[in-house]
């Protein structure tokens, strides 16, 4: 039994799609007669005919992949876009580094451990990039001799 154009007005009663008119099979014969919008009304009034729920989008294929991203997985070349600069501001980066090595400078002079002369021969060399990390600067430090190792 063809029920589209019942089916159609039934849409634009129900302001929804085509797709979510519900037309209940065991009374389509009666539906068959409804030719004109009272009737499609009366049939939506009687239950009859009734719009389907909303489908939503799950969620769950995200939740799973944004705890997978939290281990750090899809996190590698393939899947970056736009330079390095613009997942770390390279400012924040530098602020990163240099930080600590200017805080470890400062302990080191006010401990007595560094002179102040070599505290700003280093800190200008920090300054200039020279140091990748605080630990860079020890080895620094101790490879020319201006910090002994503790016994």
């Amino acid at each position: 039994m063809d029920l589209k154009n019942q089916r159609r007005m039934a849409a634009e009663i129900l302001d929804c799609g085509e797709n979510r008119v519900w037309i209940d099979p065991n009374r389509s014969e009666d539906l068959a007669d409804a030719i004109t919008r009272a009737d499609i009304r009366t049939a939506i009034d009687s239950g009859t005919i009734k719009a389907l729920p909303k489908a939503g989008i799950s969620k769950g294929r995200t939740r799973y992949n944004a705890a997978q991203r939290k281990k750090g997985r899809q996190r590698g070349p393939g899947s970056r876009k736009g330079r390095a600069g613009a997942r770390t501001p390279t400012k924040r980066d530098w602020i990163q580094t240099i930080r600590p090595i200017r805080a470890e400078l400062r302990g080191l002079r006010d401990s007595g451990k560094i002179s102040k002369s070599i505290y700003r021969e280093f800190y200008m060399k920090a300054k200039g990039g020279v140091f990748k990390s605080r630990n860079h600067l020890l080895t620094h430090l101790k490879n020319e001799g201006h910090l002994q190792e503790a016994k």
